[in-house]
């Protein structure tokens, strides 16, 4: 397994709509385990495919407590759908392993029911309340191309950006 390079915007993979996934092959498999260390490597709770820069339809997710550097038991999911969501919306500070040092108040339903295929090809639907449930409301909006600051005010995600640019370029120095 490998560590893979995170991408961070503006890169234009961080703006494609994912590919499904026909087949279950031993590359996808590969792929999961990579995003599953990448994810750990990186202390994330979460990560989409297209933030390796790959376009397809993949996460992994993992929101249990962990030490720092210690790798957990992810969910990985094929083709995850959100196919329920709770009236009640709740805001999350939230983070992005593509966007370093930005966070965003993001009001996300505060439960969904989430319908995926496991590794073994079977479909699978996931309850998921809390931190899960925002994680991966986050996680799926990045294989359709949103990222957090897409729920800003355009002014305020124009200052965020700028913000952003900033760190980015701190980052490099």
């Amino acid at each position: 397994m490998a560590v893979l390079p995170i991408h961070y915007h503006p890169d234009a993979v961080l703006r494609e709509k994912c590919e499904k996934v026909e087949i279950i092959t031993p590359e996808i498999l590969k792929i999961l385990d990579d995003m599953a260390d990448t994810m750990y490597h990186a202390d994330g709770i979460g990560l989409a495919a297209p933030q390796v820069n790959i376009a397809k339809r993949l996460v992994v997710v993992d929101t249990e407590p962990r030490e720092e550097g210690e790798r957990g038991n992810p969910v990985k999911l094929i083709n995850p759908e959100i196919i329920g969501r709770s009236e009640n919306l709740t805001v999350l500070d939230e983070g992005c392993l593509s966007l370093p040092k930005m966070r965003v108040e993001v009001a996300r339903p505060d439960q969904v029911t989430c319908r995926y295929m496991d590794v073994d090809g079977e479909m699978q639907e996931i309850w998921a309340e809390g931190l899960m449930a925002k994680c991966l409301q986050h996680e799926i909006d990045h294989l359709n191309g949103v990222l957090i600051f897409d729920y800003l005010s355009p002014l305020k995600r124009n200052i965020a950006l700028r913000r952003y640019q900033k760190n980015l370029r701190n980052l490099d120095e």
